[in-house]
C-alpha cells in the first residue's frame, strides 16, 4: 500500500522505517528537512509540503498523522481536508483525547473523508518489536488500512475497538494503567534502596524477570536502566506526563469510576516537579501548632 505519513519524530520515523521494511511505499513529510532526508535514504519518497505529499499519493489516499495532540492535530487536519477528497482516509496515530477525536471525525465526515483514531504503543522499541495498535472509526475504512496495521503490529498486536474515539480511549486507559504500574515499581525499588541491606537491585530485578508474578516488559526496561546506572545517580527526580494520565482520571470521574491508583500516580508526578512544596510547609506548621511537633527551618 502507498501511504502518506506526517511526523517523523522518535516514533514516527521508526514506524515509517518498519513500513518500508514490509514493502509499503511511504510519502513522508516533517517540519524538519533533516528528518525527511534521513527517511528518504531508507527508501521513502520525500515530500516538501503537505500539498506535495497529497499530490504524490494515487487513487484513494491514506494519510497517517503522527503529531502532538491538540492544536497540531487540528491544524494538520484542517489543511488535509482541503487536499483530500471523498472516501480518502486520515489516521491520527498520536495520543489525542478521545472526545476531541469524535469531534474531528464529525468534521471530516462533512467532507466525506474518513477519520480513524489509532492508539499506538511501543515507544522507541517499536521498530524491532512492532507496535501495539488500538484503532477505531468507520469499519470499512479501517478494513481498507488493515495491511498497514498488520505490518506495524506484531502478531495479535492490533485490535479494532469500534466507532470513532474508541481507539484513543482504549490507548488512554492503557497509558493510565501504565502510570500505576510504573509508580508501583518505582515505590517498591525505593523501599529496597532505602533498606539497611546492601541489596543488588539490578540482580533482584533480573531475578524477578523469571517466573515472578510481577515480571513484565516494564520490569525489563527497569533492568536496562539499572544496568546503565545502578543508583540512577545521573537522573533528576522530575517526572513529566504526556496528558494521557490526566485524561484517564477525568474520564474516570465522568464515568463515576474510582481510579485510586492511577489518580495517585498522576499526582505523584505533579509532586516531583515541585522544587518547594507550600503544602508540605503547611502540614509541618499545623503539626507544630497543635502538637508542638518539631519543624525544620532554613538557615
Amino acid at each position: 500500500m502507498k501511504i502518506g505519513f506526517i511526523g517523523l519524530g522518535k516514533m514516527g520515523f521508526n514506524m515509517v522505517h518498519r513500513l518500508l521494511n514490509s514493502q509499503h511505499e511511504v510519502v513522508a513529510w516533517d517540519r524538519l528537512p533533516e528528518s525527511i532526508a534521513a527517511i528518504e535514504k531508507l527508501g521513502a519518497t520525500a515530500a516538501d509540503s503537505l500539498p506535495d505529499m497529497a499530490a504524490k499519493l494515487p487513487g484513494r489516499k491514506v494519510v497517517w498523522m503522527m503529531v502532538p495532540a491538540g492544536k497540531p492535530v487540528d491544524d494538520t487536519l484542517g489543511l488535509l481536508l482541503t487536499l483530500l477528497v471523498k472516501d480518502d482516509i486520515i489516521i491520527d496515530g498520536g495520543n489525542s483525547y478521545w472526545k476531541d477525536t469524535r469531534q474531528r471525525a464529525e468534521k471530516a465526515a462533512i467532507y466525506g473523508i474518513h477519520f480513524l483514531d489509532c492508539g499506538t504503543s511501543g515507544g522507541v522499541w517499536g521498530l524491532q518489536n512492532g507496535y501495539c495498535l488500538m484503532y477505531g472509526g468507520e469499519k470499512e475504512a479501517a478494513a481498507y488500512v488493515e495491511p498497514v496495521f498488520r505490518s506495524l503490529a506484531p502478531e495479535n498486536g492490533s485490535v479494532y475497538c469500534g466507532p470513532s474515539g474508541t481507539g484513543h480511549m482504549v490507548k488512554m486507559v492503557h497509558n493510565g494503567i501504565e502510570y500505576g504500574m510504573m509508580q508501583s515499581y518505582a515505590e517498591g525499588f525505593e523501599i529496597l534502596e532505602k533498606s539497611p541491606f546492601d541489596l543488588d537491585l539490578t540482580r533482584i530485578a533480573e531475578t524477578w524477570q523469571n517466573g515472578s508474578v510481577v515480571r513484565s516488559w516494564l520490569l525489563d526496561l527497569a533492568v536496562n536502566a539499572l544496568k546503565a546506572d545502578p543508583k540512577l545517580a545521573q537522573l533528576d527526580d522530575y517526572v513529566d506526563d504526556s496528558g494521557e494520565g490526566k485524561w484517564t482520571v477525568q474520564t474516570a470521574m465522568d464515568f463515576n469510576v474510582p481510579a485510586h491508583v492511577i489518580t495517585a500516580s498522576l499526582f505523584t508526578r505533579f509532586q516531583s516537579r515541585q522544587k518547594e512544596s507550600f503544602a508540605m510547609k503547611m502540614l509541618a506548621a499545623l503539626r507544630n501548632q497543635f502538637g508542638g511537633h518539631a519543624v525544620k527551618t532554613k538557615e
